[in-house]
């Protein structure tokens, strides 16, 4: 499962950034690394873009840039 398939208020651990190495360089500089723990804040109406939360830190990526970064859902 990737980001952009969190619905609002889940939360997620990230596994693996799969995103093309610019985009991942970028993302890693924003903190988004393995083991972090993310929450889906709130989608845009038609999807696109998605705000998440991540080390107490709200973020905004494009969907394309979220299906980059595969999470296992936290219960």
């Amino acid at each position: 499962m990737n980001v952009a398939d969190l619905k609002p208020g889940e939360k997620g651990k990230i596994g693996k950034i799969t995103a093309t190495a610019p985009l991942r360089r970028r993302l890693m500089d924003m903190g988004i690394l393995a083991g972090e723990e993310i929450t889906m804040e709130k989608v845009a109406p038609l999807g696109d873009p998605v705000k998440i939360a991540v080390k107490g830190y709200r973020l905004s990526l494009r969907k394309k840039e979220a299906e980059g970064i595969l999470v296992e859902v936290m219960k």
